[in-house]
């Protein structure tokens, strides 16, 4: 008799906490949504960089943006991988085109892709309309000349400044290209995405958005021979594209900038920052000076922990290739 009581209590108390539960609301981690602007085609970091976004399950990838040179030959490399890594769906615009110096080594392995049907919709357009849709929710992680970026502040600065934040791979403030270390640092340098524009990167510092800056003092870590290995021999569809486009790139060892600013983005404990007033000259130096701060700047990182986060993320994602263009 006391057995069957007891059965009676516990079926009662299981179905009491099965209603309970029921009633109660399922509890999800909003992702943080994310917007890329991105020179990918030339150096290898940029699609280093859009690598780890895709391999970061909290972020919500809104769109990607091509910048700098041709935009749209530039969207045909993230067509490519976005399709090769089953992620088509992501939004890919492409920005204002124009003149490049470098070359882009990339593109031969976006055209053996068929070309898309219509070009790629306007980047400004699409990221004001994200921005209006999603006010103060939005981080725009920019890694390549602020062409695009200066050109949405210009058309609609108050839309701008409802990003939640920009973060950018720009500047150089205490150390220059090469300063690893090894030998006496030779100082700041003019760095390619502020120089590229410098009147559009004048208007993103003066703009007023929270803004968070990843430059040459802590971005210069090396993908060296032994990481190499084990991303290029991981055999999935995101490190065999990552394989190709580095044999296209046809150098030896990457420097990942722009993945110092996606890791920052995804998680800032990656690089801590400190805040500055940061000017640009005429000549395309982020110099210091003594006012109210425009940014927050990451001055240091850790290349080993770094390296930890990006290939703890990127060896460990699954994402699978759909790709049937």
């Amino acid at each position: 008799m006391h057995r069957f009581f007891s059965f009676l209590l516990t079926l009662s108390l299981a179905t009491a906490s099965s209603a309970f539960s029921q009633q109660q609301p399922t509890v999800t981690t909003a992702r943080d949504k994310v917007i890329i602007d991105t020179d990918i085609g030339d150096d290898i970091d940029d699609s280093f960089a859009l690598a780890l976004v895709l391999s970061s399950p909290e972020i919500d990838l809104l769109g990607v943006s091509t910048a700098w040179g041709n935009t749209q030959l530039r969207a045909r490399i993230v067509d490519r991988m976005l399709c090769e890594t089953g992620r088509s769906e992501v939004p890919i615009v492409a920005g204002i085109s124009g003149t490049s110096k470098l070359r882009m080594d990339e593109a031969p392995w976006a055209q053996e892709m068929p070309a898309p049907d219509k070009p790629y919709g306007p980047s400004v357009d699409f990221i004001l309309d994200q921005i209006r849709r999603y006010p103060n929710q939005i981080t725009l992680l920019a890694i390549a000349p602020f062409t695009n970026v200066g050109a949405l502040i210009e058309r609609d600065p108050n839309t701008f400044r409802k990003l939640k934040r920009v973060v950018i791979m720009g500047g150089s403030v205490y150390k220059g290209y090469n300063d690893l270390g090894y030998l006496p640092d030779h100082g700041a340098d003019p760095e390619y995405n502020i120089y590229s524009d410098i009147p559009a990167a004048r208007r993103l510092f003066a703009s007023g958005v929270p803004l968070f800056v990843m430059p040459l003092d802590s971005t210069q870590i090396k993908l060296e021979e032994y990481e190499r290995e084990l991303v290029f021999s991981h055999g999935t569809p995101l490190t065999d594209a990552l394989a190709l486009l580095y044999h296209h790139w046809g150098q030896q060892t990457p420097t990942l900038y722009d993945p110092v600013a996606a890791a920052f983005a995804i998680d800032p404990q990656q690089c801590p920052v400190t805040p500055l007033r940061l000017e640009i000259d005429h000549k395309g130096y982020t110099r210091p000076v003594a006012g109210t701060p425009n940014a927050q700047v990451c001055l240091k990182s850790n290349s080993d922990d770094f390296l930890h986060f990006y290939l703890g993320r990127v060896l460990r994602q699954k994402l699978r290739g759909r790709c049937n263009r």
